[in-house]
């Protein structure tokens, strides 16, 4: 539909073809902007330009008072184009098509429309339908790997709390056959926060999809690596020998159950990584203090002092442990991440488990302690209580004066003696003030930043990481339980 109410013939201006390529330029990569395209077009006819759906809403450009029927017929493609014109505007109105709905492009001028900027209207509509498309599949390409990064870790959380049949049947729709072994390694990738989503993309294409990558909840720098494939941790290897700041900490195999033991696994031998020269570390399988024990031993104090939980439902009980489990190797912030919880909940859980066990877990020991029976009980099949009768079942004293532990913490320890400064008694005081540098500096009467470097110090020669909670301190604080060094904290009921 085209008119002119005075009569006139339209004039025409001169031709322009650097339009054409002024146009081509916002189809590549680097300016594909709708809204930077109306902007142009508007500047190239001397115009004002809208670009307006269906339903009225303004997708780029500025408001123009359009006919409402017209428009709903450029839109449901009863026409492709209409054409309007008095003394004071020409008006040009043109259907854009994409993917999923129609648009109009509408163009307002004082000038007539001559051939360059006719031309310019219906090129910069075409321009514009393939920009809205190519938007949209790529807007529903990042929602569908947003989808499939969010059900990545929903199974590592359901292997976190160690709901492995959950986490098979998730895991098999989009991944079949991926968590069919019993057993698997996790692997920590870590990187700048800026270039984990680069590096998380190439553990995907390195692993070929063999392996479940899950960008790390609680640390930004982070990407876990699940898999039960032994061929990844050579993939994995090769990223990080292409890359100077990457560091990859891996476990040793572990039943699927215990993945969150794996996890920590990973977590200290990343911590070890970044003093080897490849920037690699796999956890090193040394003696940990409950191989030293009788094992009907360490089940039957585990019986006593877990013997509060007993009472519980199964399901309470089994979801206090797991929670426990990750409130004492992590922050409560960084475990609520990995379950997928408030933390807020993750805290609500751990006081119940304090008060269930009349432990204090702002005391270093009693968190050794209790993480002690945690992983213990968690180690049993299927998770049941342990065996042996509650009441006459050995106390913590009985389970640590065992000649083969004292003789483990007592080497341990002594690897300190040597180091003038006397690190020993700056970790034991650090341990009883409850890892608290200011407290232990106060009784030690030296400075707070002291205290952090012997504390520090320390762990390239315990081999363990002491600074943050985990099982590589609370080892440590059972050494100095077994050697007397400490006192012991009150578990579980009385005898």
């Amino acid at each position: 539909m085209t008119g002119r109410e005075d009569g006139k013939p339209q004039r025409t201006t001169g031709a322009d073809g650097a339009w054409a390529a002024e146009l081509l330029e916002h189809l590549r990569p680097a300016g594909r902007d709708v809204r930077r395209v109306v902007t142009w077009l508007s500047g190239t006819v001397d115009a004002a330009v809208a670009l307006q759906d269906g339903t009225g809403n303004l997708i780029a450009g500025e408001r123009l008072p359009l006919d409402d029927g017209l428009v709903a017929d450029l839109t449901t493609g009863r026409i492709a184009s209409a054409a309007w014109q008095s003394r004071e505007r020409h008006l040009r109105l043109v259907r854009v098509e994409h993917a999923t709905r129609s648009c109009v492009l509408a163009v307002s001028r004082a000038a007539p429309f001559d051939r360059r900027a006719a031309d310019a209207v219906t090129h910069t509509a075409q321009v514009i339908g393939l920009l809205l498309t190519a938007h949209e599949s790529a807007a529903a390409g990042q929602r569908l790997r947003r989808a499939t990064s969010d059900l990545r870790l929903a199974i590592l959380q359901l292997l976190m709390v160690e709901d492995t049949v959950a986490a098979r049947r998730v895991a098999a729709g989009l991944w079949p056959g991926l968590l069919d072994a019993d057993t698997a390694c996790v692997y920590v990738v870590e990187s700048a926060p800026s270039l984990r989503d680069r590096i998380a993309h190439e553990c995907l294409e390195r692993t070929r999809e063999n392996a479940l990558v899950v960008r790390c909840p609680a640390m930004s720098g982070h990407v876990i690596v699940v898999s039960p494939r032994d061929a990844v941790a050579g993939a994995l290897r090769s990223l990080v020998a292409g890359h100077r700041d990457l560091f990859l900490g891996g476990s040793v195999r572990q039943s699927l159950a215990r993945t969150a033991t794996a996890y920590g696994q990973a977590v200290s031998a990343l911590a070890v990584a970044h003093f080897r020269p490849d920037n690699t570390a796999v956890y090193a399988e040394r003696t940990h203090p409950e191989r030293l024990v009788d094992p009907g031993l360490l089940r039957g104090w585990t019986a006593r002092a877990l013997r509060p939980l007993d009472t519980l439902p199964h399901h309470t009980r089994a979801e206090l442990l797991a929670t426990s489990r990750l409130g004492l190797e992590f922050t409560a912030v960084n475990a609520a991440k990995v379950l997928g919880v408030s933390r807020n909940t993750v805290r609500a859980r751990m006081e119940r488990v304090e008060t269930l066990l009349g432990a204090d877990f702002t005391d270093l020991a009693a968190r050794a302690v209790v993480h002690l029976a945690v992983n213990t009980q968690i180690g049993l099949p299927d998770g049941r209580p342990a065996d042996g009768s509650p009441d006459r079942a050995p106390l913590l004293a009985d389970l640590l004066a065992g000649p083969a532990l004292r003789t483990w913490a007592r080497d341990l320890l002594g690897r300190l003696d040597a180091d003038a400064r006397n690190p020993r008694r700056t970790l034991r005081t650090w341990i009883a003030a409850g890892g608290n540098a200011e407290r232990a500096a106060q009784a030690l009467g030296m400075h707070a930043q002291t205290v952090r470097e012997h504390v520090r110090s320390a762990e390239p020669v315990l081999e363990r990481q002491l600074l943050a909670a985990g099982t590589d301190l609370y080892e440590v604080v059972l050494a100095h339980l077994a050697v007397g060094d400490l006192d012991l904290p009150v578990i579980g009921p009385p005898a």
